[in-house]
């Protein structure tokens, strides 16, 4: 066996010291990524000791943004994307070229080609993929109405972007800087017909091998590939479940790269779109689930290894300027975009904090550009520079952007209070002015129960709640099962009970109980913890799915916590029971009484 393994001590080396720093920065309250950006400069070449294969990194990496990419796609139907159209694409387009002519700007006084600064701006325009979607998922708005616009925002800038990866290289051979074109249907045309295609041509080209990728996906994928998966899950093999996901997510991400010129997470984003109007979707998502984290875990730290921390001290302020293009430049503009297009408070300031970081495509941007001449190395390294910095003021970003809500709302409502037009007028105004469609607002109960999570526990018990007239709010992040709880009549707060702010909303120290039912046993003590540090004679009733999780749950504080595996296994013995031992007859529960769970989410929750 050879002792010369590169792969294996990437893999080892990478997780491995991403875990030791991202264990330490969650322990310092910072976000984990923080410190798998940190292992990777550790591991890079610019630091002195172990150094990792930078060949194998990336492409190792890339593969996580391939598997985070499907699982979005899982969770973002078609109808969704079309939803957000009217604002993600004008919105990304005017993003795009605000940034770009900033970076452009840079640039030209640092003297560089105007090639090379466009590239610059351009690199410093598309936001990183993994960063948003890391974000949306630890504050739990992928599925809101603010994550979608940002994730189709995200979508429209990387289809952007591969058409720019086709044009910047004619352009540069073109202006005599760089090579022929690299489009292979354009190469192919050109030596078998002697066809100069041109910009404009190259343009048409990648625009119909897109749409004709994105109509055989729509039609034939969207049967195709809930059909093969429905009959992956008829064998009942859970092995060949797991890789018929990991096959698909790979094979139509890589076909869609080879064949049509689409980018690989791109291809990945519409190959979990069409399984999930399929009902296995989250099953698929949770067999996914662990290694989308483990190579996302991989691609910070490939990022950080391509870090040089010398530029901070060499370059301090084109380093400066780059960070205010990025963080400032393009966030005041994403948040004056949403503005403008009517959109609420809290929308704006969710995407403008989403889209203060450049990231993946950004990368791969300023690697062409230096090998076509355009870009010189100092602007890759500014890029570098700027993505690393960016990523870790990003949480930053949504922390300034959650604290200046309250204050811009509150400037809102005063020149509402001075506006002295008639009451009517005023009325009327009112119901022209967009809704903060997800503004929560304290509750006024008091002695109630607070039921957190609404899926197939959490509609039971909420349902018996309500039957039994107990006066009770539930906390849920669900935008479809917030509307229907809304319908039902049901108080409701929309937001993570992981959240301290939440928690004070449902006036948690004048409740009576709280009834954990999300399947996440990791959050789950997080709010044990701050319910029983809260209210301390509160009742505290959760869910757990193996002893493990029931004695960390009651350590943390938890009264009583129901197994699921175990009440199952108590009902089918006392069904038994009666009918070998002839006890007492049999209630199934299924009277018409009894409140059946109306959804089918998956066990664990992303």
């Amino acid at each position: 066996m050879p002792h010369d393994t590169p792969l294996i001590s990437t893999i080892v080396g990478g997780i491995v010291l991403a875990f030791i720093f991202g264990a330490f920065a969650h322990r310092l309250r910072m976000p984990p990524l923080v410190g798998y950006l940190i292992a990777g400069v550790l591991v890079g070449p610019h630091t002195p000791g172990y150094v990792a294969d930078q060949s194998l990194a990336p492409e190792l990496a890339e593969i996580g943004v391939i598997l985070l990419m499907f699982g979005v796609g899982l969770h973002f139907s078609l109808k969704d994307l079309l939803s957000v159209r009217g604002i993600a694409v004008p919105g990304a387009i005017v993003q795009i070229a605000f940034a770009t002519l900033l970076g452009w700007g840079l640039g030209a006084f640092m003297g560089w080609s105007t090639g090379g600064s466009l590239v610059f701006g351009l690199a410093l325009s598309v936001a990183s993929t993994v960063v948003l979607l890391k974000a949306l998922q630890e504050r739990r708005q992928v599925e809101t109405e603010r994550g979608r616009i940002a994730v189709g925002w995200l979508i429209v800038e990387d289809l952007a972007m591969v058409l720019a990866l086709v044009l910047i290289p004619a352009a540069a051979s073109i202006g005599g800087e760089g090579h022929a074109p690299v489009e292979p249907l354009s190469a192919a045309l050109s030596s078998l017909f002697g066809l100069d295609l041109g910009i404009g041509g190259m343009i048409a080209m990648t625009l119909v091998k897109v749409a004709l990728f994105v109509a055989l996906m729509l039609v034939f994928g969207r049967k195709l590939i809930p059909w093969t998966m429905h009959r992956i899950a008829h064998t009942g093999s859970r092995e060949l479940f797991r890789l018929g996901v990991l096959a698909i997510a790979l094979g139509v991400a890589f076909g869609a790269a080879k064949l049509f010129g689409v980018s690989l997470a791109l291809g990945a984003f519409f190959a979990g779109m069409v399984l999930a109007e399929s009902e296995l979707s989250h099953r698929a998502a949770q067999e996914s689930l662990p290694l989308r984290d483990a190579f996302a875990v991989l691609f910070f730290v490939s990022v950080g290894m391509l870090f040089d921390p010398n530029i901070l001290i060499d370059k301090p302020l084109p380093i400066l300027a780059t960070i205010f293009i990025i963080v400032i430049g393009k966030s005041v503009a994403a948040f004056l975009i949403v503005l403008a297009f009517k959109k609420p408070l809290n929308t704006a300031l969710t995407i403008s904090a989403s889209l203060g970081q450049i990231g993946e495509f950004s990368f791969i941007l300023a690697a062409l550009g230096v090998e076509l001449g355009l870009l010189p190395e100092e602007g890759r390294d500014l890029i570098l520079g700027g993505a690393i910095i960016s990523i870790i003021l990003n949480p930053l970003l949504f922390f300034l952007c959650d604290r200046m809500r309250p204050l811009l709302d509150g400037a809102k409502r005063e020149d509402v209070v001075a506006d002295p037009a008639p009451a009517a007028d005023a009325i009327a105004t009112q119901e022209e002015m967009p809704r903060e469609d997800d503004e929560v607002h304290p509750t006024a109960l008091s002695g109630h129960a607070i039921l957190v999570g609404y899926g197939r526990v959490g509609s039971i018990v909420g349902q018996n709640l309500k039957s039994s007239a107990t006066p009770f709010l539930v906390i849920e992040d669900s935008d479809k099962r917030i509307g229907e709880l809304k319908a039902q009549g049901i108080e409701t707060l929309s937001g993570n009970a992981v959240m301290r702010e939440t928690l004070d909303l449902a006036n948690l120290s004048g409740a009576r109980s709280i009834a954990i039912a999300i399947p996440n046993a990791f959050e789950a003590c997080r709010i044990i913890e701050q319910a029983r540090s809260v209210n301390p004679s509160i009742l505290i009733v959760a869910r757990a799915h193996s002893d493990a999780e029931v004695d960390e749950l009651k350590q943390y504080g938890a009264d009583t916590v129901i197994m699921g595996e175990r009440e199952i296994a108590l009902g089918m013995v006392d069904r038994l029971a009666q009918v070998h031992h002839e006890s007492v007859p049999y209630e199934d529960g299924h009277g018409p009484d009894t409140i059946m769970p109306t959804d089918d989410p998956p066990p664990e929750r992303e």
